[in-house]
């Protein structure tokens, strides 16, 4: 027998995957999802955004860090990116309302040739200049600059999205960076379509004439729009009359959601694209009783949103980088940046875009990722021999850095507009509202503290006085130490005065009525409304620990102050636009 512990020889499967076994996938999964969740609690209590913390862990425990995850394992799991890709594009495609399209249609059109070409053109020249500077091959650094500018034009949904969902962001601002990650894709395509076309005589790649490669953009971006709008339209069918079941409705839309996604790999078309078409059919042609499918699906993705970054982060490996690598790449982000600045305040005011968009809208468009990537790929694949890997490293580098950075500044953008916490409906107010928030938060809405409170021993006269001079029609009953001890409401106190041989000497505590029940200050408003209907009350004690009254809250008064609070949003929507 073999005197090794059985853990010492199990230790080098734990702590290495490089190749995925069936028996390791829990024990992966469950590391990853754990340790980023972990990862982003971590950040967003440094109020940073915690898509920042989901990539830091994967960095940790991929190729930068301590190689837990090997590329193998990343490779295996490359159906999770896939997935989330697809969650997103359906979910951006559920904001491509048609009233929204011809509000800012025209504003959309300016702001993506901008924000798309103006890079395209900053950093190829910055970067051929510089790559010029180190290899004295004019030819080889044009190329370069060519499809390095073309690839920075694309942004990444993913990060993005996620911070405008983490943030719960509304107003021209979400809409606009919503509507620009939605379709910038399409002209990061187009601009390497014609930059490889220029690049490959340069430097001797594989060359496609440039009618074909506009065939085959036009074959991607139209067969996926159709493949998106067919399962659009097989969804809404399948769903919309079996929406009273949540579990089946759920299944069903995220099956054809991936129905379509696997289609479009066996075709070579843009998942992604198609995801989105689908939520726009749904959102725009479909049942308005399928809409609630977007609340579905929305909830079932942030554990795959956490694998997703996690391994965005765990294929970023920064140890590969040589100086004139870091130099270019350092010249690639900055004038990315630059060129979206530039490209997309010029498009906002040519268009006359709302203010909000003209000062914010380039801190939200850093972020690059699974575009940008997957054009290097292909970079590297048509010059393999000659800039394509140079590409990769690029890319690789620059990603880690804008994934890191981007959604930081994206969080900074839609705080200046003051869109962040706008997008809420009433049950969103009233699950994170409190008692406390009603009587003390909304003190300029009402009010209800000692006004409220008799005392034991208050004559029947006086509290006639005390009814007549309060807007309020029940009362809390306290004793000498402030202890709850009863509630008189104006319909009691009513029928005691019809009872003849009334004796004016009567005392608050001979005609109160037992309470009930009771709320304290951080009881939540659904909990409150829960008692309301339980026991048929219009009005409820409020105590502290030691059942001190602080007076009543009145069902009334809640919804005075969800109402207000939904004017109060509805108001600083429209002041942004």
């Amino acid at each position: 027998m073999n005197g090794t512990h059985p853990f010492s020889r199990l230790l080098p499967h734990i702590l290495h995957f490089s190749e995925l076994h069936a028996e390791q996938l829990v024990l992966l999964l469950g590391i990853i999802m754990f340790a980023g969740a972990l990862g982003g609690i971590l950040f967003k209590k440094l109020r940073i955004p915690q898509v920042v913390g989901y990539i830091a862990v994967g960095i940790v425990l991929g190729s930068s860090g301590l190689q837990i995850l090997g590329s193998g394992t990343i490779d295996a799991l490359s159906p999770v990116n896939t997935i989330a890709l697809s969650l997103i594009g359906f979910l951006v495609g559920a904001e491509l309302k048609l009233s929204v399209i011809k509000k800012y249609g025209r504003q959309f059109i300016g702001i993506l040739c901008g924000e798309t070409i103006t890079p395209f053109f900053v950093v190829g020249i910055l970067t051929t200049l510089i790559a010029f500077g180190f290899t004295h091959d004019f030819r080889r650094s044009l190329a370069l600059g060519l499809l390095l500018g073309a690839i920075s034009s694309a942004t990444a949904p993913a990060a993005t999205t996620d911070v405008l969902k983490e943030f719960r962001t509304r107003g021209p601002l979400t809409t606009t960076v919503l509507g620009l990650v939605a379709m910038d894709d399409a002209g990061a395509l187009i601009l390497y379509a014609i930059a490889s076309t220029v690049a490959a005589p340069l430097v001797g790649g594989h060359s496609v004439p440039f009618h074909m490669q506009v065939l085959n953009i036009c074959i991607d971006i139209f067969g996926s729009v159709a493949v998106g709008i067919c399962f659009g339209f097989i969804i809404n069918l399948a769903i919309k009359k079996r929406m009273n079941n949540e579990g089946r409705v759920l299944s069903l839309a995220l099956g054809g959601l991936f129905l379509s996604t696997g289609v479009c790999q066996l075709l070579s078309l843009n998942n992604i694209l198609a995801s989105m078409f689908i939520g726009f059919f749904l959102v725009n042609f479909a049942n308005s009783k399928t809409h609630a499918v977007f609340t579905l699906v929305d909830a079932y993705t942030p554990p795959v949103y956490v694998l997703f970054f996690v391994l965005v982060g765990a294929k970023l490996n920064i140890w590969v980088v040589t100086p004139a690598v870091a130099f270019i790449a350092i010249a690639y982000v900055l004038g990315r940046s630059a060129g979206k600045t530039i490209g997309s305040k010029l498009g906002a005011w040519l268009t006359n875009a709302p203010s909000s968009v003209q000062r914010y809208l380039p801190w939200c468009l850093l972020s690059q990722a699974g575009v940008a990537i997957g054009l290097s790929i292909a970079a590297s694949n048509d010059f393999p021999d000659s800039i394509g890997p140079q590409i990769i490293l690029i890319i690789t580098a620059t990603t880690f850095i804008v994934q890191l950075v981007g959604p930081i500044c994206v969080k900074y953008g839609v705080e200046k507009a003051g869109e962040v916490g706008l997008n809420v409906t009433e049950d969103d107010i009233l699950k994170s509202s409190t008692v406390n928030d009603v009587t003390l938060g909304g003190e300029r809405i009402c009010s209800v503290q000692s006004p409220t409170i008799v005392n034991e021993t208050d004559s029947l006269e006086k509290l006639l006085d005390t009814f007549g001079s309060q807007r309020y029609q029940t009362f809390a009953v306290v004793g000498a130490d402030r202890k709850l001890s009863g509630v008189i409401s104006l319909e009691h106190l009513k029928q005691i005065l019809r009872m003849e041989n009334l004796s004016h000497s009567l005392l608050a505590m001979d005609i109160m009525d037992s309470p009930e029940c009771s709320c304290k200050p951080d009881m939540s408003l659904p909990d409150v409304y829960k008692q309301f209907s339980e026991f048929d009350a219009e009005s409820i004690p409020i105590v502290d620990n030691e059942n001190r009254s602080l007076g009543m809250l009145e069902k009334n008064t809640v919804d005075h102050y969800l109402h207000m609070r939904i004017l109060e949003l509805k108001r600083k929507l429209d002041s942004l636009e």
